[in-house]
């Protein structure tokens, strides 16, 4: 066990990225291009999903050491919801690359700041049920990362075959301490079909792809300088204009030129040197509505009811959410989603849930960016 001390000086040198540029376009029309599901408390708990996250990295992180990577338009967004913040801890993005270019610009300003620092980098929507053990896993990926040069993520023991999650299937185990979770990374699968993940959990060697990473700045930029070397070098011509009254032009230009690409297709996936923490903390990537209904209560029925407007008879297995200004009877259906906010109701069968981009498509060609 550590003392106090180490303690206090890991989480010094330890910061926090939180991606927080998405649309959240599965959840419309509760998530709009105006104010994304991130900055909306969609479960009902009093704080938004990027304040949960803030919070859930508190224990690791101290506040100076946040940096919020979100799109331009957001920035007082994430100011107001996270006054805590400097203004400068909030790295705005021109445009919207996916999350290996979000990840290069936040490695470049951290480095200036502390070249030897850790570094966790976190999607800005999950759900985290067991924060003790959330932790307890974070600081074990910390605590490994001063024993081998290493990229870590964190893996979800699945309880069902998943289409919308990638898998991490595991290689042999690692010894470190007493650990019994810790195992070196074979593939990662990105997405697979029903039949595909089927036999994944079948086999007992996959695990959910959590999206959180975890190593040290320099080890990040050295898998950046290997496998998105064009990437890493545009944003490295341009470090001397960090933090300066050039850094907007520069990472606007930057971002023109970068390939739209993730950290996990990026470089997890071609990575050697990939660990991953197995474990079960109550995890959930709420990026869907369906994702949503698996996590919310329900009554007697199977329906997922948010509020108290909306009056459902004879209905079942359906995901109801109305605001606090409307009034819903919902009669006879079975297996639906009913989401209303301010000018738009859906109503969709959950199973035909990979439709609502293509809805929200057809609404701004025909009714203009207003609704979207």
């Amino acid at each position: 066990m550590q003392s106090p001390e180490t303690n206090s000086l890991q989480m010094n040198k330890t910061y926090c990225v939180i991606m927080a540029g998405g649309v959240g376009s599965r959840f419309w029309p509760l998530s709009r291009a105006a104010r994304p599901k991130q900055f909306l408390d969609i479960l009902g708990t009093g704080k938004t999903f990027l304040q949960q996250t803030y919070e859930r990295f508190l224990k690791v992180t101290p506040t100076e050491n946040f940096i919020v990577v979100t799109n331009i338009k957001y920035k007082e967004l994430v100011l107001e919801q996270l006054p805590e913040l400097k203004e400068e801890q909030v790295l705005l993005e021109p445009l919207r690359r996916n999350t290996a270019p979000c990840l290069a610009y936040a490695l470049q300003k951290i480095k200036l700041k502390d070249p030897e620092a850790k570094l966790i980098v976190t999607p800005s929507d999950h759900l985290i049920l067991d924060r003790e053990e959330f932790i307890n896993q974070l600081e074990n990926g910390l605590n490994f990362l001063d024993s081998i040069e290493a990229l870590i993520t964190l893996g979800i023991k699945p309880d069902r075959p998943e289409t919308m999650y990638g898998y991490i299937q595991i290689k042999n185990r690692k010894e470190f301490h007493n650990l019994d979770n810790l195992f070196k990374v074979k593939t990662f699968t990105e997405k697979p079909d029903m039949e595909m993940a089927k036999i994944f959990i079948e086999t007992g060697e996959f695990y959910w792809n959590s999206g959180i990473f975890i190593s040290t700045v320099a080890h990040f930029m050295e898998a950046f300088d290997k496998y998105l070397p064009e990437m890493a070098q545009a944003f490295r011509n341009g470090e001397h204009l960090l933090n300066t009254s050039s850094e907007v032009a520069f990472i606007k230009k930057t971002y023109s030129e970068c390939q739209a690409i993730s950290i996990d297709y990026g470089i997890m996936e071609k990575a050697t040197n990939v660990y991953v923490l197995t474990a079960e903390f109550g995890w959930a990537d709420l990026g869907s509505w369906s994702s949503l209904y698996d996590k919310s209560g329900k009554d007697k029925n199977g329906n997922a009811v948010s509020g108290d407007n909306a009056l459902v008879y004879d209905a079942k297995n359906c995901i109801v959410d109305i605001s606090d200004e409307k009034v819903a009877v919902i009669q006879g259906l079975d297996g639906y989603i009913i989401a209303e906010s301010n000018d738009v109701l859906m109503v969709c069968r959950r199973e035909d849930e990979d439709q609502i981009k293509k809805f929200v498509t057809d609404v701004r060609i025909k009714k203009g960016d207003s609704l979207v």
